[in-house]
């Protein structure tokens, strides 16, 4: 991943976009007698209704957006996600999927075409999306895409009422929650505050060497996915480390990144709700939280162990076979998505179930847990 000191200048509309909900927090950190808590200040830039910038109507993936996943750079991803969704729905007799945030909806349409060649289609496919935009995109790539089981699909404002059975998937999902920012100063943890600066935003200085991350609301958020869920399994794809290398000496200035158009910086009071925040996550933290919440932990790897345990080879290979002049890009998908330099080794993926005991396929080859 390389950093840039040189972003591009917003266009105008972009600004004064911008400016608007620059507004609305220089108003919530004079009510605050004059500071706010850092993750505060990114839940506004990223949630606030109408102009943060998840629930704004920019395009925030692909070509024309700030980054691409995975699901984008390849259908093999989610073909591979499709054989383990099986795995679990064919064990549960049936039961529904589940996506939390669905991108531009071409997960959802890979997945479903996917499961319908295996015979083993859920009963719903779920979305849950607050961004308007995106549900609008999700809508139109299923309808262009597999319009015939376009029925199956419910668009969600919140989550299910009454407990499924099936399979909750998440892709890149946990790194979009906001997050404290915190500084050691002596020992202990102080809390970074946002204050107003110039024209702009800063973070108050409180001296230390040290500075990470971490995330308040997982525990709450992992306790309403146990109550979700029935039976069946919660799976999580994201970039991220195990507690000791998360909070290891050496990564003194945290993990917080920030993607504007399609170059990463770490300047996260810029530009509000024009770019995405993100923070790695703690995947020792999610396992404990899905624990205690009354989840088991069902396995823990790297997303190039994923991909190869749930088949990845055999799609390759028939993929080549139906289409031999896409080889090189087809190895090229496979590279991005495996190499240990690419996102095959700083992805993982973490499965956490319920009312389920079956070894999942997904984890066969090098399962993990161990490290957490």
């Amino acid at each position: 991943m390389r950093f840039t000191d040189t972003l591009p200048t917003p266009p105008a509309e972009a600004l004064a976009h911008s400016e608007q909900l620059a507004t609305r927090i220089r108003t919530a950190i004079t009510a605050n007698g004059g500071r706010i808590p850092f993750r505060e200040f990114m839940q506004m830039a990223l949630y606030e209704p109408g102009l943060g910038y998840y629930v704004a109507g920019s395009r925030k993936i692909g070509k024309e957006g700030d980054f691409i996943t995975a699901p984008e750079i390849s259908p093999l991803f989610s073909h591979c996600l499709a054989n383990q969704c099986a795995q679990v729905l064919m064990e549960l007799g049936g039961g529904d999927i589940l996506e939390l945030g669905a991108g531009s909806g071409v997960m959802a349409a890979d997945i479903l075409q996917r499961l319908e060649m295996l015979n083993c289609l859920p009963q719903r496919y779920r979305i849950l999306d607050l961004s308007p935009e995106l549900r609008d995109r999700q809508r139109q790539t299923l309808q262009a895409r597999v319009p015939h089981l376009l029925e199956r699909v419910e668009w969600l404002d919140r989550l299910p009422e009454t407990p499924m059975r099936g399979v909750i998937v998440g892709n890149e999902v946990l790194d979009a929650m906001p997050v404290e920012l915190f500084s050691l100063v002596g020992g202990e943890k102080v809390i970074r505050q946002v204050a107003m600066q110039g024209d702009g935003f800063g973070l108050v200085e409180v001296g230390g060497e040290y500075t990470s991350e971490f995330n308040p609301a997982l525990p709450g958020w992992m306790r309403s996915m146990a109550e979700v869920l029935e039976a069946g399994v919660l799976l999580l794809i994201d970039y991220g480390y195990e507690h000791d290398d998360y909070y290891h000496p050496d990564r003194s200035q945290g993990t917080l990144i920030c993607h504007y158009q399609h170059r990463v910086h770490n300047q996260p009071l810029l530009y509000p709700g024009l770019q995405d925040i993100t923070a790695s996550v703690d995947f020792t933290a999610v396992a404990e939280a899905g624990v205690d919440a009354g989840l088991e932990l069902g396995g823990y790897t790297t997303q190039a162990a994923f991909l190869a345990s749930s088949g990845l080879e055999d799609l390759f290979v028939q993929a080549l076979q139906d289409n031999p002049a896409n080889q090189y890009k087809l190895a090229q998908q496979v590279r991005t998505l495996s190499l240990p330099s690419e996102m095959g080794e700083r992805f993982k993926v973490i499965a956490l179930s319920k009312g389920f005991s079956a070894e999942l396929v997904g984890f066969r080859f090098a399962d993990q847990r161990h490290r957490l």
